[in-house]
C-alpha cells in the first residue's frame, strides 16, 4: 500500500494528500480527562487551520519506566475511555502504545493506530497480534537496531495479512546517556515501502540518568522537526503538554503546547519547498 492509501484507511484523518506530512502528537500519557481533552482540542484546532493530518497520541499505560515509583497511568479502562471520548468528541483518530499481545484487542477497540514501543519492536507475538487486528501498526525502531533490520519487523506484521505498517525513527543509543539520529536511515526504512515517521521528541531524550528520570533537550525539538522535513520523512511524531514541567511522564523532552503552532508554521513553509 502507498503512504496515501495507508493514511486514507484511517477514519477521521483529514487533509491527507500525496505530499502531506502526517502528525502523531499529544501528551506522553493520559493524565486525566480534562487535560487530555483540552490538549487534544488545541491540537485539532491548530492542525485543521494549517491543513496538517493529525492523529492524537497518548499512552493509556506506560509499561517502560526507569523507577518503580514513576507514574504508569490511571488504569487501562479509564484511560481508554478518555481516549474514546477524545475520538468521538473531536473527530480525531487515536494512536496509543501496546506492550503485550493480551492487551491488543482492547486497545484496538479505541485506537486507529497501534504503536509498538522501540524496546519491543522484535517481539513477534506482539507484532503479529497487533497486525491481526487490521489496524495500522506503527513500529518504533529500536534504539539498538540498524535501520535496515526493521524490514524483519515489517515482515512479521505483513505475514498476518496486514499491509498497513508505519516505521518510526526515534534515535540510536550513543553511549550510555544519549541518542543520535542517523538521517541516512530514513530512505533505508522507506525502501521497505512503509511510510517513515520521525519522532522529534524521544530522539532528543537523555536516558539512563542517575536520578532514574529520563532527561532531554527540548530546545532542539523544532530544529529536529525541520531536519526531518528536509530529509523527506512522511510524518512527525511529537509529544506535547500544556506545562511539561508538571507532566507525569517524559516532561523533560516534551514540546510546550504553546510552541506547537509556531513549529507547524515553520514546517508549512518548508513543506512548500519539497
Amino acid at each position: 500500500m502507498t503512504q496515501e492509501e495507508i493514511f486514507r484507511s484511517i477514519p477521521r484523518l483529514n487533509h491527507v494528500t500525496p505530499k502531506a506530512l502526517v502528525l502523531l502528537a499529544g501528551p506522553c500519557v493520559v493524565e486525566g480527562r480534562d487535560i487530555t481533552l483540552r490538549t487534544a482540542e488545541t491540537l485539532v484546532k491548530i492542525a485543521d487551520a494549517l491543513a496538517f493530518p493529525l492523529v492524537f497520541k497518548s499512552s493509556y499505560r506506560k509499561a517502560n519506566r526507569s523507577r518503580l515509583d514513576s507514574f504508569t497511568g490511571l488504569g487501562d479502562e479509564e484511560a481508554l475511555r478518555i481516549l474514546e471520548e477524545v475520538k468521538t468528541t473531536l473527530g480525531v483518530p487515536i494512536v496509543t502504545d501496546v506492550h503485550d499481545a493480551c492487551e491488543v484487542r482492547a486497545a484496538a477497540e479505541v485506537a486507529d493506530i497501534l504503536q509498538i514501543p522501540a524496546f519491543l519492536c522484535r517481539q513477534t507475538e506482539l507484532l503479529q497480534a497487533a497486525g491481526a487486528t487490521g489496524r495500522v501498526v506503527n513500529i518504533k525502531k529500536g534504539q539498538f537496531l540498524a535501520p535496515d533490520a526493521m524490514r524483519f519487523a515489517v515482515d512479521k506484521v505483513k505475514a498476518v495479512g496486514n499491509e498497513k505498517v508505519l516505521l518510526t525513527e526515534r534515535g540510536t543509543t550513543f553511549g550510555y546517556t544519549d541518542l543520535v539520529v542517523d538521517f541516512r536511515g530514513i530512505p533505508v526504512m522507506q525502501a521497505t515501502g512503509c511510510p517513515v515517521i520521525l519522532d522529534v521528541t524521544h530522539s532528543l531524550q537523555e536516558p539512563n540518568q542517575t536520578s532514574g528520570v529520563t532527561g532531554g533537550r527540548p530546545a532542539l525539538i523544532e530544529y529536529m522537526a525541520r531536519l526531518g522535513v528536509t530529509a523527506g520523512v512522511d510524518g512527525l511524531f511529537f509529544e506535547t503538554h500544556p506545562n511539561p514541567a508538571e507532566a507525569l511522564s517524559d516532561g523533560a523532552n516534551m514540546l510546550p503546547l504553546a510552541r506547537v503552532e509556531g513549529m507547524l508554521l515553520q514546517l508549512k513553509r518548508l513543506m512548500a519547498c519539497r
